[in-house]
């Protein structure tokens, strides 16, 4: 031989490959038979860990906000006496308002009062009564003396007490209706109980 590098087998010679060494115990036998499985196994594990982290780690959308409560989505305005066409009854007063919804789901009117005892609501449509969002409702409530000594005179601010409700709440809320209201009421009361003494 001459020259540099490795040393090669000669003609008829072989190389043999050591023999794998077998593994011991019980538990090392098993996992060399089955060493694919459980190889495949521990990968599917990993991957669905991972794949859970990442699924309960990523950012939550926020969620809706809540519709609004009822008073803050709903405008009740006065707007006038009905006609002589269709008057009141006798010691009575009937008037128009309007019931707009501005935003929100639908919001119902469960009940429409008024402070005084000597009065008496009735309205058209009769509560309860639903109202789409985006929407405006004409009612028609009349007013009924029932009682001249415990009705009012001169009411200052008269306001009528609305009972609504909506996906959210229930809320009973004050509507002042302004000074054209409580000038149409006052002249509506003093013809209602204008013979009657105090």
């Amino acid at each position: 031989m001459s020259g540099v590098g490795p040393v090669e087998p000669g003609e008829d010679t072989r190389v043999r490959e050591a023999p794998r060494p077998r593994p011991r115990g019980r538990l090392a036998r098993h996992y060399d038979r089955h060493r694919r499985a459980v190889l495949a196994s521990t990968a599917a594990v990993v991957v669905l860990a991972g794949g859970g982290y990442l699924c309960a780690s990523r950012p939550q959308p926020r969620p809706a906000p809540p519709p609004p409560y009822p008073s803050q989505a709903v405008d009740l305005v006065y707007v006038t006496p009905v006609t002589a066409s269709r008057a009141a009854p006798a010691g009575g007063f009937r008037f128009t308002v309007l019931l707009s919804v501005r935003s929100g789901p639908p919001v119902t009117v469960t009940r429409l009062t008024q402070p005084y005892q000597g009065l008496s609501v009735v309205s058209s449509p009769a509560a309860p009564f639903q109202t789409k969002p985006h929407s405006v409702r004409k009612i028609i409530v009349t007013l009924r003396v029932t009682e001249c000594e415990k009705a009012p005179r001169n009411p200052g601010l008269p306001f009528l007490d609305v009972t609504l409700r909506n996906a959210r709440a229930i809320e009973a809320h004050s509507f002042i209706l302004g000074t054209r209201y409580a000038q149409d009421l006052s002249q509506a009361l003093e013809v209602a109980c204008g013979n009657d003494p105090r």
